[in-house]
């Protein structure tokens, strides 16, 4: 029983809960975790997969762990395969590459110090270089929600060990977007801090220059809860460095690209259409929007892996892939080799670095006091696609995202309006390190401005009646006919003019047609207080179970009037009545 209290959705809210109520125990929530792996293992999550035997010592620990004390006591996580775990094996996706090491990496260490549980090693784009998830020997990570499409790297198994339910959260990495592009195709935030917030001592470099290590979680005061604890400089950590947060408070301006950003792949038009609606959002939330030119992004993303930077990937790995031809999987080596191009010399190196300089200025400058939001991606692909075109469909995944650590720009990516069905649209958040606290109340002012409601509507309200103008004056946008569950009876009331009035009944009740409409959050309480009595808004239940709001009719009113339930709605009794009357 208490394992199958145990929540899909592993909040680490809804872990302490049940820790509290003693609904489950930390032992059993590793027991469940072990188990939905097992049941996934197809989908190529795991490297070095949750075993109850390599988790034990972890939970026995917490027996001199006070949870008081320990913020994150009892709460698993996922750790990408290039960050070290001590005494489980690290390969960054190549088996040739494999050691195990003595010690944890710095942030590993501060989680354990806080009671979290590590539970396993996450697959990855070998040595983290991809944002596609397909390039591992240890297979394709699938998508947590639609399993033909790509995952997104290079942290795909961190970010889906979360997405089916097999961690609270998980740690990744991001130089190029690999933090953020994951978290978009699975419907997860993925905070990357500002380069150097969060130490790098023990994961294997990429840029070492510019890698940071990131979380994956379901909300963002999650990925605050580890920024809380693992965020400061290690003394035996050249590369990290003292950046506080300071006061959060909601950015003045939120800007958006003045280019119209380039959408792609086979969904490109529906991912098209969530951005657009995700501008509309923003542009009657109430807050001051800016449009602002770009251009200056996609340069110095270039700069990444089309310029003499990409050489720096070469610095901590070409001494490994010399040495062992063959071993590294075609796409990574092709990156790799990349940054030995004859034509990439010192000059040319200090030629890229100059430029970046200057761009990096001109963005502080721009952001100062604001947030500026991009989709995450601009499409994805099936895996057989990315297979076909690896090189190109990994370049575009990475249009929105590459320009971010090269600028020293703080980050996190948050789910925005779905583009389909289980087929989810990200935007990304960014900021100077100097305001990256403001990423908090941003995220959560889009997350409260995107809410909607779904609100079931059975007469004058529906499409071609003469109250469809309030719904679409309310920015309520038509999704579907639906009918409801066989729990009610429907009157024509005596008004003027006529309308319908659904009641809800005990016994002899039927289904009934009604529309399905999606209404902004802030709309609908003006909605709702714009209806008369006796009708009123309430909760109906539809024939597939689903709980929607809608019109309700008091029971009451149904003594004067006409039962049309027979007819199945009002659309369909209008129609018999009108053929009545010709007859």
């Amino acid at each position: 029983m208490a394992a199958n209290s145990v929540p899909f959705e592993m909040t680490v809210d809804a872990l302490r809960q049940g820790y509290r109520s003693r609904s489950f125990t930390p032992e059993e929530v590793v027991r469940v975790i072990v188990d939905r792996a097992r049941r996934d293992s197809g989908m190529n999550i795991w490297i070095v997969p949750p075993s109850y035997e390599r988790i034990v010592p972890y939970l026995t620990r917490l027996a001199d762990l006070d949870p008081l004390d320990c913020p994150l006591w009892g709460i698993p996580f996922a750790v990408k395969d290039n960050i070290e775990v001590a005494g489980w094996p690290l390969t960054a996706a190549c088996p040739a590459f494999e050691r195990i090491p003595g010690s944890h990496a710095e942030v590993v260490e501060r989680l354990l110090a806080a009671g979290a549980i590590p539970v396993g090693k996450a697959n990855l784009d070998q040595f983290a270089t991809g944002l596609v998830g397909t390039r591992s020997p240890y297979g394709a990570t699938h998508n947590a929600l639609r399993p033909e499409l790509i995952s997104g790297g290079s942290s795909s198994g961190s970010a889906v060990a979360v997405a089916r339910g097999q961690a609270a959260f998980a740690l990744g990495t991001d130089t190029a977007g690999s933090g953020r592009v994951p978290a978009a195709l699975n419907r997860l935030v993925g905070y990357k801090p500002a380069v150097g917030a969060w130490p790098t001592r023990g994961v294997l470099p990429a840029c070492r220059s510019i890698d940071c290590v990131t979380v994956f979680a379901y909300r963002m005061t999650d990925a605050k809860e580890v920024d809380r604890v693992v965020r400061g400089p290690a003394s035996d950590d050249p590369y990290s460095a003292d950046r506080p947060l300071r006061r959060a408070e909601l950015p003045k301006t939120w800007l958006l690209p003045e280019q119209k950003p380039e959408f792609y792949g086979p969904f490109a038009a529906e991912y098209e259409a969530a951005w657009e609606r995700t501008l509309e959002t923003l542009e009657h939330a109430g807050v001051r929007v800016r449009k602002v030119d770009t251009g200056l992004l996609r340069e110095a993303a270039a700069l990444l892996y089309e310029g003499p930077l990409v050489a720096e990937r070469w610095a901590d790995l070409g001494p490994f892939a010399d040495a062992h031809p063959g071993a590294l999987y075609p796409a990574t080596e092709t990156v790799l080799r990349s940054g030995v191009r004859p034509d990439f010399d010192a000059p040319t190196l200090f030629r890229a670095q100059h430029r970046l300089a200057a761009i990096r200025q001109s963005t502080r400058e721009m952001l100062r006091g604001s947030v500026l939001v991009l989709p995450t991606c601009g499409g994805t692909w099936t895996r057989e696609q990315v297979e076909a075109d690896p090189i190109a469909a990994n370049s575009k995944m990475g249009w929105y995202t590459n320009h971010c650590n090269l600028l020293d720009l703080s980050a996190v990516a948050i789910p925005s309006y779905d583009a389909g069905d289980r087929l989810p649209f990200g935007i990304t958040l960014f900021t100077v390190p100097e305001e990256e606290a403001n990423l908090d109340p941003a995220a959560s002012f889009f997350e409260r401005a995107a809410e909607s409601v779904t609100v079931a509507v059975c007469g004058l309200h529906m499409r071609d009646f003469g109250l469809e103008p309030q719904m679409t004056g309310l920015r309520a946008e038509f999704v579907a006919e639906a009918r409801t569950a066989g729990r009610y009876r429907l009157y024509k009331l005596p008004t003027s003019p006529a309308k319908p009035g659904l009641v809800r009944v005990a016994e002899g009740g039927a289904a009934i047609a009604v529309e399905l409409w999606r209404m902004p959050a802030a709309s609908f309480g003006a909605f709702a207080a714009s209806i008369p009595a006796p009708l009123g808004i309430g909760k109906i239940e539809l024939d597939d179970g689903r709980i929607v709001s809608g019109f309700l009719c008091e029971a009451y009113a149904g003594g004067g009037a006409v039962d049309i339930t027979e007819a199945g709605g009002w659309r369909a009794a209008l129609t018999m009545e009108q053929e009545s009357i010709r007859e």
